[in-house]
């Protein structure tokens, strides 16, 4: 298939990149800088430069495809913005096809603190970082139809390689120092980006998978799990810092809400579709997150 990317350069993108090229997808990433996508261009990738929040500057370009996958999310004040423009846009685009598939990526904290096993039927309530989530998920739920597969990805928190949460809690417990917002007690709801990047290429495959998609891998880990797990792999056991909701709020913003969460989430309609994670804990994988976040240090500063 073909396939227009968004987001390719991101933690997500790059890791449902990988994913596309290895199926065998001709992918074509739309891209801000050119010059951050030097690897997307050794994989053969094609690159499409334009602004994702300038839908004028790319509509006529992106007609055509097989596929359309948006990973991309802004930072700051104009995220929720952008991504609507870029909803908008691409969806308006593939219904002009005939056959076409659209993948939107949200994220699992749109359902806030679940503190028992919920899986896509559960209700809205959405974290501060996620307000705008579900009027841009319903904008393309409702594209579905007259050959247009449209389905709504929420990924828990990712893990691999050197960035994301999970690697800055593997730092941070190298580094000798962790902080955990709350008790710790918490359950995060996680997914490992390999995993996660396969969950895309079974909804572009399967001919009739569309709607909503969690995609977690049901591990139900604590932060303090996670935390001890590391604590037991790096060469000085680190010292643990609890902060309160409120002063975490005031360092990282609505992010602190996010990681407050108390989420245990079930991925039922992507396992009914043949997805299955291949890493189902953190904890039990500490070793090998520790050494991917160490090589992707290390490719980073020989970069």
């Amino acid at each position: 298939m073909r396939i227009l990317l968004t987001g390719a350069t991101g933690y997500i993108g790059s890791a449902v990149c990988d994913a596309l090229v290895r199926a065998g997808h001709e992918v074509t990433a739309l891209v801000r800088n050119p010059a951050k996508a030097r690897r997307l261009a050794s994989q053969g990738v094609q690159l499409l430069t334009a602004d994702l929040g300038e839908p004028d500057a790319y509509r006529d370009r992106i007609a055509g495809f097989d596929g359309y996958v948006h990973t991309a999310i802004e930072n700051g004040a104009r995220a929720a913005d952008v991504d609507r423009r870029a909803i908008e846009t691409m969806r308006d685009i593939a219904w002009r096809s005939s056959k076409t598939v659209f993948i939107y990526t949200s994220s699992i904290w749109i359902l806030g603190s679940v503190r028992e096993p919920a899986d896509e039927t559960a209700p809205l309530n959405p974290a501060p970082s996620a307000m705008f989530r579900p009027a841009h998920e319903q904008l393309v739920l409702e594209a579905n139809g007259g050959g247009l597969r449209a389905s709504v990805v929420r990924p828990g928190i990712v893990y691999g390689g050197s960035d994301g949460i999970i690697s800055d809690l593997l730092r941070d417990a190298d580094n000798g120092i962790v902080r955990v917002i709350g008790t710790g007690d918490n359950h995060w709801a996680l997914i490992y980006d390999r995993d996660l990047a396969d969950l895309y290429v079974k909804l572009l495959a399967h001919p009739e998978a569309s709607g909503l998609f969690n995609a977690t891998d049901e591990g139900d880990e604590s932060v303090n799990d996670l935390v001890r797990a590391m604590s037991r792999h790096v060469e000085f056991k680190p010292e643990v810092r609890y902060m309160p909701l409120p002063e975490a709020r005031a360092k990282l913003g609505a992010l602190a809400d996010g990681l407050a969460l108390d989420q245990m989430i079930r991925s039922s309609r992507a396992r009914e579709i043949g997805w299955t994670p291949t890493l189902k804990s953190v904890a039990r994988n500490v070793p090998r997150l520790l050494e991917e976040w160490r090589n992707g240090r290390a490719d980073a500063r020989g970069a």
